[in-house]
């Protein structure tokens, strides 16, 4: 479920982008794909989709984590000069 909704809130990103909205990397850091409202531990799943093999996974979102990246660096003291 994890990866599933991982997968739809890339292609949420992917379709603002595509609307012109900007994304910034610090929303994105704080949003989880670990969501369980939507999950009925015991209700009736159908199972007639295992069979269909998914579109290929692409991991590509054109968001620029630069900036977290440099403020975990300069956090730990691994981005700066000795």
């Amino acid at each position: 479920m994890i990866f599933h909704n991982a997968l739809d809130i890339a292609e949420i990103v992917r379709q603002l982008l595509e609307e012109g909205w900007e994304i910034d990397p610090e929303d994105l850091a704080h949003i989880s794909p670990y969501l369980t409202e939507h999950i009925n531990r015991f209700g009736e799943y159908s199972t007639h989709e295992l069979g269909i093999q998914p579109d290929a996974y692409d991991p590509k979102l054109d968001v620029d984590f630069t900036p977290l990246r440099e403020q975990d660096l300069t956090a730990t003291g691994l981005g700066q000069a000795a």
